[in-house]
C-alpha cells in the first residue's frame, strides 16, 4: 500500500507543476499612453487592456542593436504564429523626430512584419518616450552623443500582462531568448 502512495504523490506534484505561473523579474505598471501607429492610427494602453503583449524600444536608423532586435521580434512573431499564441507585439520608437509612421512601416516591412499583431509607435516628443521608457520599463533612453545620430536605449523585450503590468524582461538581442518568450506565453495563455 505504501508503494502506491509514492507514485500517486509524484503524479500530483507533476500535475501541480503544470499549472505554475512563469518566473517573473519585474513588476511595473505601464503608464498611460496614446501614440501614433505605422498606419497613422492611434493606439493607447487601453487598446491593449485584456491582452498579453511584448514591447521593445528601437529606431529605424540604428546601426547596432536595432536590426538584430527587430529580426528577433520578427522571429518571435513567426514562432507565435506556429504555436497559435495570441499576443500583441509593440515597438516604441526612441527617435520619434525621424521615425515617421511611414519610416516605421518601411523599416518593419524590411523584416517581413505582419501588422495584424505587431504595431510600431511614434508621434511624441523625445522627452516623452525617454520618461515613458524609464518610468514604465526601467529602461534607459538617452539622446545621441555630440556628433552622432545614434540614440542610446535598452535592448530588452518586455512581457506585459492583461492588466498592463510589465512582469518580465528578456534580452532582445539574443535569438535564443525568443524561445523563452514563446515558452512563457504558452504558460500564461493556456
Amino acid at each position: 500500500m505504501r508503494l502506491m502512495k509514492v507514485p500517486a504523490f509524484l503524479l500530483i506534484l507533476i500535475l501541480a507543476a503544470c499549472g505554475e505561473d512563469i518566473e517573473t523579474n519585474m513588476s511595473e505598471d505601464v503608464s498611460d499612453f496614446e501614440f501614433t501607429t505605422q498606419d497613422m492610427e492611434t493606439m493607447s494602453n487601453d487598446d491593449l487592456k485584456g491582452e498579453w503583449w511584448i514591447a521593445d524600444f528601437v529606431f529605424t536608423n540604428c546601426t547596432t542593436v536595432c536590426p538584430p532586435m527587430t529580426r528577433n521580434m520578427a522571429e518571435l512573431q513567426q514562432k507565435m504564429k506556429e504555436e497559435n499564441l495570441d499576443a500583441q507585439l509593440v515597438s516604441f520608437s526612441v527617435d520619434p523626430k525621424r521615425d515617421t509612421p511611414e519610416a516605421l512601416k518601411q523599416f518593419a516591412q524590411n523584416f517581413q512584419a505582419d501588422f495584424s499583431n505587431w504595431t510600431l509607435l511614434t508621434g511624441y516628443e523625445f522627452q516623452t518616450i525617454k520618461e515613458f521608457s524609464i518610468k514604465s520599463f526601467k529602461s534607459l533612453v538617452r539622446k545621441p552623443p555630440e556628433g552622432s545620430d545614434q540614440v542610446t536605449h535598452g535592448t530588452s523585450f518586455f512581457l506585459i500582462n492583461p492588466e498592463g503590468e510589465v512582469i518580465k524582461s528578456y534580452n532582445g538581442t539574443k535569438t535564443e531568448e525568443m524561445q523563452k518568450i514563446v515558452d512563457d506565453l504558452k504558460i500564461v495563455l493556456n
